[in-house]
């Protein structure tokens, strides 16, 4: 054989065995698949799941949502109206200053008056209770006097009166220089009588009789 010949042999054999290195295995070849590259994995787990029901819960709001306010509380100082008779309480001995003058001689009768000498009102309620010097007993009222809510509304410096009559001059009675007289205040406080000086007031023992208060003398003698 020449040496051309053999030359030409070597090199073929030399093609064959790189062919054989470089080609596919036998799985590849028919197709099989292998184990799946990193890439391809990587790929796949990065690739979100859709959501069961097809679309995107809402997120929520980062800022929660204002609760209603509260009224305000009234101001310092502040009031609801109120009734301007609330705060009148009925006149006392310690609210008024006292007088007695002789009004009618022939029957003992004498024309009381009270005045106010605080600086607030206060109701003049019901009948004066009047007392005779040392006698016993007091005087029998005369007349029926209002309820509370319509009795006088006495303002400071205002005076209110009423008519006493001690009896007609008969032998019966008795004679007294002076009397006491407490208001009437539905309770029991305990007040200081005032003294007034009736100078020959004869007193009888069944006819005596005082009236409510009144807002004028006139009113207060004829009742």
């Amino acid at each position: 054989m020449s040496t051309v010949s053999r030359t030409a042999l070597a090199l073929a054999a030399l093609s064959a065995l790189a062919l054989t290195a470089c080609g596919p295995t036998g799985d590849d070849a028919a197709g099989g698949t292998g184990t799946p590259s990193a890439t391809a994995t990587a790929t796949a787990t990065a690739t979100a799941a859709p959501s069961p029901s097809g679309s995107a819960s809402p997120a929520k709001s980062a800022t929660p949502t204002a609760k209603p306010t509260k009224p305000g509380k009234p101001a310092p100082g502040a009031s609801a109206p109120t009734d301007p008779d609330f705060d009148v309480f009925p006149c006392s001995t310690f609210d008024v200053t006292f007088t007695a003058s002789l009004a009618e001689p022939t029957t003992s009768s004498y024309l009381l008056k009270i005045t106010n000498k605080g600086t607030k009102a206060c109701r003049v309620l019901g009948h004066p209770v009047v007392t005779f010097g040392a006698l016993d007993g007091q005087a029998t009222e005369r007349g029926t006097a209002p309820g509370i809510e319509d009795a006088i509304r006495l303002e400071p410096g205002k005076s209110a009166y009423a008519g006493l009559m001690g009896g007609a001059v008969d032998g019966t009675g008795k004679t007294v220089d002076s009397i006491a007289m407490t208001m009437n205040t539905e309770s029991d406080l305990a007040q200081t009588p005032l003294k007034a000086s009736t100078p020959g007031l004869h007193v009888s023992s069944t006819k005596n009789s005082v009236t409510p208060w009144m807002d004028n003398a006139e009113d207060a003698l004829s009742l």
